[in-house]
Formats: structure tokens, C-alpha cells, sequence
């Protein structure tokens, strides 16, 4: 069993899948800045399980379609693509499994839609309540004007910063978020004044054992074919998701629900971490939480090991 890889027409746009296996349908959605590549220890695991995994390229990324226009990319757009992709798949239920930017588009997906979506792992970054107000709006109020989604939010900005070197770039994200990077950097959610989001960020010495050469060159020959601005054009969007996500406030998941997630990763490091995992489960009462000591941001690539065995026992005991 290899995988295999095709393009299909889903929610208007061309977007690339790869794909092992038979049986019950399962989507992996990476995040930023990730490729389906990210799931590459996910998927011969899952599809040996007895499942059909399929992992896209998400809208704007890789080979996948990435609309020219900035509000193209909002939540809608990409719950949107993995719903068409369903049917273009030509089943008509999937347990959906998200990590980053993929976990808001599979939460939202099961809150949505749990006609379609019977179940929902969400890695890295914790479903949380509405806001009360503009997330964006919130940051500056709180201080947190440094915030690095907000210093994404200026076209051009941060597609220069990562685009002068990719190679560079890609090895500090992959390394300076992870697990192996030191423990008392500063924190790499922030961008002070005068600095980009890199400047923060180190290349690893030597590349830790879970990244080989050859996942470093594959993510930058993408990246450095594409560029940046696909995937920064979800972050563009997180005001006007708020806005669109009105009809839901206060909506709760009920399926079955899975989150994992590194301890040292950043999103959930410190008291804002600890807040947003706690409040998880006012939006996702069922939630059954699996935290990885030491490991970091890039869980399923980090400790794959580990993801898949929870990743396995959560799908044998999912419905259907």
C-alpha cells in the first residue's frame, strides 16, 4: 500500500489530496505553514487500521488552488472545501482530524455540520467559546498589540520576511517551535517592534531525530514555488470569521471528540494556554484531552508514535 495522490474540483477551486486505504472516511487538515507532508506518519498508520485517510492540501497551500482575493480563505471557504470534499469522495460522512489552523476549520466543521462529521480530533490549538467582541480588537485592547496574528495582518509584511530565504525560514519554524528548541527562548507568539517573526527564532545545530534532510527540502521546494501569502490569508480572515460565526455563538460540539497536544508547544504554554484548554470543554463537553510531555507545535511529525496510538483508539471506538 502506497500513497497515492490525485486533484479534484471541491467548492470551486483544484485542490490535491493524498490518500491510502479503504473503509471509512478520514481527513487530516494541516496548518500553517504545512503541507499534507505534515501527515505522512498519520496516514499508512491510519489506512492500516481499515480506514480511507485523506489528507489535502488545504486551500492555498501546495498544489492546492490558492484564490488570488484575501477573502477567499475565511472559515466558511475552508469548512466549505472539506465538505464538498466528502462528496467529491463520494461518501456522505467522515471523522474529521485538524491540527493548527486545520483544528478551527475540523472543530468548526463538526459544529457545523454533525450531520456530516461524526467525529473531530483537534491538535495544537483548543476549540474555544466566541469571543465577545473582534478577536483582533480584543488583542490590542489587552496589550497584545505585538501579537504575531497581527503583525500578519499587512499584505506583504510577512510574505517578505518569509520569502528573502525560505530554507532559512522553514528551519526555523519547523525547529524554533517544536519540542527540541531551548526552554527558555522568548516567546515566538510575539513580534516586538522593529523585528520580524523570525528574528525570535533559531536554526537548530543539528537537525533533531524526528526531521530529516529530506523533510526540510520537500517543505522548501513548496514553499519556494508558492510563496507564503495562501496560507497567511487565513490569518486575514479572523475578524471577519468572528463575524461569520454569529449564527453559532454559543454552539457546542457533542460528537465524539479528541485534542492532543505537545507541552511544550507555545499556543497552549502559560496561563492563556491553560484558560483556553479549560474553556474547551464549555464549547466541546465530551472532549477527551491527551497532553505529550516535552513535545512541541508539530505534534504528529514530533511524536508520531504517540499521535497514532491515540489517533487509533479514539477511531476504533468512534461511531459508525
Amino acid at each position: 500500500m502506497s500513497i497515492e495522490h490525485r486533484t479534484l474540483t471541491v467548492n470551486g477551486i483544484r485542490m490535491h489530496i493524498a490518500e491510502m486505504g479503504t473503509g471509512p472516511l478520514v481527513l487530516l487538515c494541516h496548518g500553517w505553514p504545512e503541507l499534507w507532508y505534515s501527515w505522512r506518519h498519520q496516514l499508512p498508520a491510519i489506512a492500516q487500521a481499515g480506514f480511507h485517510v485523506v489528507a489535502p492540501d488545504m486551500r492555498g497551500f501546495g498544489e492546492t488552488e490558492a484564490p488570488a482575493d484575501a477573502s477567499a480563505y475565511t472559515i466558511l471557504h475552508n469548512v466549505g472545501d472539506m465538505v464538498n470534499l466528502v462528496d467529491a469522495l463520494g461518501e456522505r460522512e467522515a471523522i474529521i482530524i485538524g491540527h493548527d489552523w486545520g483544528a478551527p476549520v475540523a472543530w468548526t466543521a463538526a459544529m457545523m455540520r454533525p450531520d456530516l462529521f461524526r467525529a473531530v480530533v483537534g491538535m495544537s490549538v483548543p476549540q474555544r467559546p466566541r469571543a465577545a467582541d473582534l478577536p483582533l480588537k480584543l488583542l490590542r485592547q489587552a496589550g497584545l498589540q505585538n501579537f504575531y496574528w497581527i503583525y500578519f495582518q499587512t499584505p506583504g509584511v510577512a510574505e517578505g520576511e518569509f520569502e528573502s530565504d525560505v530554507a532559512t525560514t522553514m528551519r526555523k519554524l519547523l525547529y524554533g517551535i517544536s519540542g527540541d528548541a531551548p526552554i527558555d527562548r522568548e516567546n515566538p507568539m510575539v513580534v516586538p517592534d522593529g523585528q520580524g517573526f523570525l528574528d525570535r527564532l533559531v536554526v537548530a545545530p543539528t537537525l533533531p531525530a524526528w526531521l530529516r534532510e529530506e523533510d526540510v527540502a520537500t517543505m522548501v521546494r513548496e514553499y519556494q514555488r508558492t510563496g507564503f501569502r495562501g496560507g497567511l490569508n487565513w490569518y486575514r480572515n479572523i475578524d471577519r470569521n468572528w463575524e461569520l460565526t454569529a449564527p453559532w455563538h454559543d454552539a457546542q460540539i457533542r460528537q465524539p471528540a479528541l485534542f492532543i497536544a505537545g507541552t511544550r508547544d507555545p499556543v497552549i504554554a502559560g496561563k492563556r494556554g491553560e484558560i483556553a484548554i479549560e474553556q474547551m470543554t464549555k464549547v466541546v463537553p465530551g472532549v477527551k484531552k491527551v497532553l505529550i510531555e516535552r513535545a512541541g507545535h508539530w505534534i504528529q511529525q514530533e511524536r508520531p508514535n504517540e499521535v497514532n496510538a491515540a489517533l487509533l483508539e479514539f477511531l476504533r471506538t468512534a461511531p459508525g
